[in-house]
């Protein structure tokens, strides 16, 4: 595994040169954050390994939870409030206060939900940033929320557009319960780093096309790489296994759920008995996972285990 390139010492090379893609959009100028995501983010891949992910973050737009003051929020940002009374883990985006000066992307992506009430819509706001990145590369077919270009490189770009999101009381949530791992100070990292919302509805509610999913990509990143070596190896090769031997057809085990199979691991057991001279048994320890999943169709999300992570996949006997 090492040799193949996921030993400790070329991830944390990785880890500088990711950083440096993300840095330019942070300046003070930009209206958009980019920030990688996925396998890169986690300095699991190298650079040419694997599609590259993006997260697009607009400055201009805010996603808070019930309680949130918003006059501590800035007059330039659209703040919408959080309707969680939908399926877990999702959201419905209710227009609290519009920004002081208006963008047209937004506009057209509001409508009215059945209490007529302003909502963001998931569906027209995907729609709208389709038509604003619809510049650069070969456009491919759309998968779920990510908008996906091949490079002139050979190398697919997936750009997730994200709202972000302060949901407090949810982090909270999940940094207070009982655990082994991680250490205090990755909670409050975890914690400090906060959430978006993305273009995902839940597939069984008729109202998807308004909803949104609540994501934790960053904190995932940092659980990801305060993972030690024995552990970021048996997650590749988690990843090996599903890539080469699964192919699942109908997506009902993915990458990510895997991840979360590899975190709830991890926090379930004492960070030294994770050793590389075991590798093989905490691997099979983690197969044992998803093949109960799978019979039980049952996973909670890591971060909001009240989400289960395969409902309404369309799992079938076989």
């Amino acid at each position: 595994m090492t040799l193949l390139g996921y030993g400790e010492e070329i991830r944390r090379i990785r880890a500088g040169k990711y950083m440096e893609f993300d840095m330019p959009s942070q300046a003070s100028t930009c209206r958009v954050n980019t920030i990688t995501a996925g396998s890169n983010a986690e300095w699991l891949t190298s650079f040419h390994e694997s599609d590259h992910d993006w997260l697009f973050v607009p400055r201009s737009v805010l996603c808070v939870e019930v309680g949130v003051d918003i006059n501590t929020i800035p007059d330039d940002i659209h703040v919408y409030r959080m309707d969680t009374r939908v399926y877990p883990g999702h959201c419905m985006m209710v227009l609290e206060r519009s920004a002081s000066a208006s963008f047209t992307f937004i506009n057209y992506a509001l409508c009215s939900d059945e209490k007529w009430n302003i909502v963001l819509s998931s569906d027209l706001f995907l729609d709208e940033m389709s038509n604003l990145t619809s510049e650069g590369g070969v456009p491919l077919e759309r998968a779920g929320p990510a908008l996906s270009r091949a490079g002139g490189t050979g190398i697919n770009i997936d750009g997730v557009w994200v709202v972000r999101c302060h949901c407090p009381v949810i982090l909270q949530r999940w940094a207070q319960r009982p655990r082994l791992w991680p250490p205090q100070d990755v909670v409050d990292k975890v914690v400090s780093l906060g959430s978006v919302v993305t273009t995902v509805g839940f597939k069984g509610s008729i109202n998807r096309y308004l909803e949104w999913r609540i994501c934790f990509n960053m904190g995932e990143v940092e659980l990801v790489n305060t993972l030690n070596i024995a552990q970021a190896k048996v997650f590749v090769i988690l990843k090996m296994i599903l890539k080469e031997v699964l192919k699942p057809q109908n997506k009902e085990i993915t990458s990510y759920v895997l991840k979360n199979v590899i975190l709830w691991q991890a926090e379930s057991n004492t960070p030294i008995t994770f050793q590389e001279r075991k590798l093989i048994h905490w691997f099979i320890d983690a197969l044992e996972t998803p093949r109960n999943a799978i019979s039980s169709a049952q996973l909670p999300y890591y971060m909001i285990p009240e989400r289960n992570l395969i409902a309404a996949c369309g799992l079938q006997d076989e």
